[in-house]
């Protein structure tokens, strides 16, 4: 190992490709690595369908360069060929061949994973196998994808209900068509493959919980909250009124976006005096009943709300600049998201459904207002408050705090690579690596 460990960051996804939370923290983190000079990053995002439309760069090869930086990489899958119920591409060998060519090209010291979506759980066998026992794996939880079938979400189809645990009968409920044996089985193969992680990182609480409910081992889970870079901030305008509303986010039911314009329509129609600007994207990937019910809602509620797409993120600013109250409805528990430490860092209160890692970030009458998740009436209730109560976003906006900044973050996971690769030279397991799975 050289003076500069060399340290490989996996993601599922690029954001120059496809808009989202996790992949977005994944390349901030990235950059932020790079510009401390301490560690030589990797950057190894996959690319294809459905999240972008390009075919194969080169023929004989899995492989292409991303722009002009040397250090990051596109890597090519199909979802055609991945099985969606435990998590693993089916055509195998062209995978492994070229994933096992990259890590013996590389030699990464360290390999941190923020995901295993359209790779496969099993290539955390392939790069133990390939770079061996003293190469520390670490793996970012950013949802519920291994213990929830239902696109790590965590909510009943039955009932459209949060769900806090997994077990065969309760999966095989939501899932007619899929035995309880299957679910079972699902959840050996997925956590064999888990076993072989050194150490996870939970940016919340909450998540670390269900992990460890699930089965994870309670001393390889650790806390640590997503870093933010810092940005320039754009004072808030002068309003007599705090009555403009923002939504940022992934336009998908499980956001809550449609929740949010329900409310919004009852707001209409009690003629209560509130804008709403929504910044979202990815439509297109949602099924057509969404996206139905959400074309007939904006048409209904064109009088109070203005749709804008999606946004350049470089715009944030400006965007957070004219808004008052910032709104997070999501209908399923969500981990940390990062809308709500964007908010922080323009100091924008929240309006955030009362669940999950929204209520854990988001203090109900301290940093913001909760409302009851999934209900459009307690939503406009909440909204109404918040926009005719006086003093009360001057109380909640001097309350707002700054979130956890890149720098002290990068410096936190640091220490967590040096530890693990302290142990591994030593010949010592890592933290929990001798406690066996639920």
């Amino acid at each position: 190992m050289t003076d500069k460990p060399k340290i490989l960051y996996i993601s599922h996804n690029h954001p120059t490709i496809r808009p989202g939370g996790a992949e977005a923290y994944a390349f901030e983190l990235y950059r932020a690595v790079r510009d401390a000079g301490e560690l030589e990053p990797l950057f190894l995002a996959r690319t294809g369908p459905p999240v972008s439309i390009a075919d194969r760069y080169h023929e004989g090869t899995l492989l292409t360069g991303v722009d002009a930086d040397p250090n990051q990489y596109f890597f090519y899958t199909d979802t055609a060929e991945y099985d969606w119920l435990n998590g693993t591409p089916r055509g195998k060998t062209s995978l492994v061949k070229y994933l096992r060519e990259f890590l013996l090209a590389q030699r990464p010291d360290i390999v941190h994973l923020q995901h295993t979506l359209f790779f496969g759980y099993d290539m955390l066998r392939e790069i133990r196998n390939t770079l061996g026992e003293e190469v520390p794996i670490l793996y970012t939880l950013h949802e519920f994808l291994p213990i929830c079938h239902r696109n790590g979400q965590m909510v009943r189809t039955t009932t459209e209900k949060p769900c806090m645990e997994a077990s065969p009968r309760r999966c095989h409920e939501c899932f007619p068509e899929i035995s309880p044996q299957q679910f079972f089985m699902r959840k050996r193969f997925v956590q064999s493959q888990m076993s072989l992680v050194d150490r996870f990182i939970a940016p919340s609480e909450f998540l670390r919980d269900r992990y460890v409910d699930w089965g994870l081992p309670a001393d390889k889970v650790v806390f640590e909250e997503y870093g933010r870079l810092p940005v320039t901030a754009v004072a808030p305008r002068e309003a007599e009124r705090r009555n403009r509303l923002a939504f940022f986010g992934q336009l998908s039911y499980f956001k809550g976006i449609n929740v949010l314009l329900k409310a919004m329509l009852r707001l209409q129609e009690e003629e209560v005096d509130v804008h709403l600007a929504v910044h979202g994207a990815n439509l297109e990937l949602q099924p057509e009943e969404f996206r139905d019910e959400f074309a007939e809602l904006l048409e209904a509620t064109e009088e109070t709300v203005t749709f804008e797409g999606e946004f350049d993120h470089d715009a944030l600013p400006s965007l957070m600049a004219d808004a008052d109250w910032v709104v997070v409805p999501s209908v399923w528990w969500e981990n940390s998201p990062l809308v709500i430490q964007e908010a922080g860092q323009h100091r924008r209160p929240i309006i955030a459904s009362d669940i999950g890692g929204m209520a854990e970030k988001v203090h109900d009458g301290i940093s913001g207002l909760h409302f009851r998740a999934g209900d459009p009436a307690d939503l406009a209730a909440t909204i109404a408050r918040a926009v005719s109560e006086r003093g009360l976003w001057e109380e909640l906006q001097a309350r707002t705090q700054a979130p956890y900044e890149m720098d002290e973050h990068v410096r936190s996971l640091r220490r967590h690579y040096d530890e693990l690769l302290a142990e591994k030279r030593a010949g010592a397991p890592a933290a929990g690596a001798q406690v066996a799975y639920a």
